[in-house]
């Protein structure tokens, strides 16, 4: 029997990059010299002076596909998992057609998210 199980085996891994990455933030603010600076404070681009407003408006017309595609991305390893660890439930349906019923919902507000991608006034 393992010392610690699965599930300690990932506690221990988070463990260990806490361990690992706290000193690697906390020891630059203790010993780090602070010389505050206006220039230090003020924006830059590639170290030219700025142009123009700070905050401006960004486009939204591919937004529903942004979130098409990450809905669709989680749904893709999803089904990889799935594919690798296949074997038939014991409902008498196979869960081939459970995964198929899982996706022929997801079609329906991918739907209506390419209409709303179409009206442009909405964003």
């Amino acid at each position: 029997m393992p010392l610690f199980g699965d599930i300690g085996t990932v506690f221990l891994m988070g463990l260990v990059g806490v361990v690992f990455t706290l000193p690697v933030v906390l020891l630059p603010r203790l010993f780090a010299p602070r010389r505050p600076n206006p220039i230090k404070n003020a924006p830059f681009e590639c170290g030219q002076v700025p142009v123009g407003a700070g905050k401006m408006h960004y486009m939204m017309q591919y937004y529903a596909y942004l979130l098409i595609f990450i809905v669709f991305d989680v749904l893709s390893m999803f089904l990889y998992a799935w594919a690798a660890a296949y074997k038939p439930l014991a409902l008498g349906l196979t869960s081939s057609w459970l995964v198929t019923l899982f996706i022929g919902m997801l079609f329906v507000p991918m739907g209506f998210a390419l209409v709303l991608a179409g009206r442009r006034e909405l964003w």
